[in-house]
């Protein structure tokens, strides 16, 4: 087709049709005054069905008592801007989802607003190349769920450099995976980035029972590391040792209350850290020359009550890992290793599988501590 070539039969004719360089007709294309270009007629019909229709959605409102989630019948200026429509199959449930329907929460910046920072579905209507109707895609991260309507809906339009289609991963598979996932892979890749090899030595995991310390352990193994996994939960250890865990440990440090070494004995390689706070302190303090700790989380605080020691005097590094913004080539990398060499051999074990319509009880659990693994949030058909 020539789609990006139409020019008029015939330049002094008001007739609306239109011919490509090569004569094909333009029947079955309509102009989007939106994007100034030709769409296949089916995705403009789609689209405008859309614009019309009104569908479901879990609706996060301030109210006197809190942040109020809600089941709620909304329309299409609910969807907000963007290139792509998604049929949303899938969300998922993250500590940003429950700090998003938390008073003071910080992440959100203007309510009512459909949280869910994990998008997966297929197009529904699309007005650039890349993409067609069909596809299985994800989006998550940049402003979604924030500021940018998100994934607890029927339906969700976001920009298309905001999309990564699927290749090897199904739908299901890839909101096991989600947004935590994809964070364990950052933070994996970060590592081997810096050089690190299995012959290093071992890689502690914190937080190891949560989204991004499960699937990092299960990345780690698979990747041929001796991995240390540290939790706080005394009836995890199986599922960690089942997940690839060479060894299980509880919390860091061991005595909270205890003050810290500027630097202690070096135990570990490298670590996968989703705690921050004083638990990060004291992994900086026991890492071993020119290691590194690739941290995204701070459930155990903002503060980091630490040296300059392990950074001038053993060569440590701390990386830093924001999912959010990472460029879309990169995202787009990222998730072909996450079907490929970085997929994890035990996602079944770690996911949990709830409706859409018990999000909050979920996010309640993960804002108390109760929640493991990683929670599939089923969006189609289970409103």
């Amino acid at each position: 087709m020539c789609r990006r070539s139409w020019r008029r039969r015939c330049a002094s004719s008001t007739d609306s049709s239109w011919i490509g360089p090569c004569g094909c007709s333009a029947s079955g294309w309509s102009w989007c005054r939106s994007s100034a270009r030709f769409i296949a007629a089916p995705i403009a019909r789609a689209a405008r069905m859309l614009e019309s229709m009104e569908f479901l959605a879990m609706v996060a409102h301030e109210s006197d008592s809190g942040i109020v989630l809600a089941r709620q019948q909304v329309g299409a200026d609910f969807l907000g801007p963007g290139d792509v429509t998604i049929k949303v199959h899938y969300s998922s449930a993250n500590y940003k989802d429950a700090l998003a329907i938390t008073p003071r929460g910080g992440v959100v910046r203007k309510y009512p607003i459909i949280p869910g920072i994990d998008i997966i579905g297929e197009v529904f209507a699309t007005d650039v190349d890349d993409f067609a109707p069909g596809d299985l895609v994800v989006a998550h991260g940049y402003d979604i769920g924030v500021s940018h309507n998100g994934g607890f809906a029927e339906y969700a339009r976001v920009p298309a450099d905001w999309v990564v289609k699927l290749d090897t991963l199904n739908a299901r598979d890839a909101a096991a995976l989600g947004t935590a996932g994809f964070t364990a892979a950052l933070s994996v890749q970060s590592l081997l980035d810096r050089g690190l090899t299995p012959d290093d030595g071992a890689v502690l995991v914190t937080g190891a029972t949560g989204g991004v310390g499960s699937v990092a352990v299960d990345i780690l193994s698979g990747l041929g590391f001796e991995v240390i996994a540290s939790t706080g939960k005394t009836d995890a250890g199986d599922l960690l040792t089942e997940l690839g865990a060479n060894e299980v440990i509880g919390r860091l440090p061991e005595d909270p209350e205890a003050k810290l070494r500027p630097l202690g004995k070096a135990q570990w390689a490298a670590a996968v850290d989703s705690v921050g706070g004083k638990s990060l302190a004291y992994i900086l303090s026991s890492i071993g020359y020119g290691g590194a700790v690739a941290v995204s989380g701070l459930t155990g605080g903002s503060d980091l009550p630490t040296t300059v020691m392990p950074f001038i005097l053993r060569g440590v590094a701390l990386l830093g890992i924001d999912s959010a913004y990472v460029p879309i080539d990169r995202r787009r990398e990222l998730w072909t290793k996450l079907g490929k060499e970085y997929r994890p051999q035990h996602l079944s074990r770690l996911e949990n599988y709830a409706p859409i319509t018990d999000a909050e009880k979920v996010l309640r659990a993960i804002q108390g501590g109760t929640h493991s693994g990683r929670t599939i949030l089923g969006v189609a058909g289970e409103f």
